[in-house]
């Protein structure tokens, strides 16, 4: 798939969303966030000419957003990083569902990558047909990995 500058744009700005999300999920430093979107940009802009359109493109930003966020998040685990703070706390509140959304979160940042990209997908309502064409997987076996995912998050420990 050939693009000029304008259209590929124009990909991104109709992607942004779903890019960012991606990109929140495997970090909530505000600079590492950024650093994740550029990457997933870069791979987007270099891998768009093999797009090769058996897919929806939408389908191919999140697997190119997924492996793009798995692999820097690898590169990070390799490097001994000091972690910075983001000056916004989005989970401030002090009220039971504010902490209830807390312990989620942070349960789910403990997930191996590739089962952290599948609850996401999942929790951004995509279906098992999509999740599993998005991670290379049957829907099936989406079905059988959200079940073991979902044991997991409730066989965690509250630390």
């Amino acid at each position: 798939m050939n693009v000029t500058e304008k259209e590929f744009e124009k990909i991104v700005r109709e992607h942004k969303d779903t890019i960012y999300t991606v990109c929140f999920m495997f970090s909530n430093d505000k600079d590492e966030v950024q650093d994740m979107f550029q990457e997933v940009l870069i791979n987007m802009w270099q891998g768009l000419d093999k797009f090769n359109e058996k897919s929806a493109l939408s389908t191919w930003i999140w697997r190119v957003s997924l492996n793009s966020c798995i692999s820097f998040d690898r590169k990070k685990k390799r490097k001994a990083t000091v972690p910075l703070t983001m000056d916004v706390d989005f989970f401030n509140d002090k009220d039971a569902d504010a902490a209830q959304v807390r312990l989620l979160y942070d349960r789910i940042h403990r997930l191996k990558a590739f089962d952290r990209a599948i609850v996401l997908l999942w929790l951004e309502s995509l279906s098992y047909d999509e999740i599993g064409s998005i991670v290379g997987i049957s829907a099936k076996a989406v079905s059988v990995r959200l079940f073991r995912i979902r044991q997991e998050l409730k066989n965690m420990s509250n630390n």
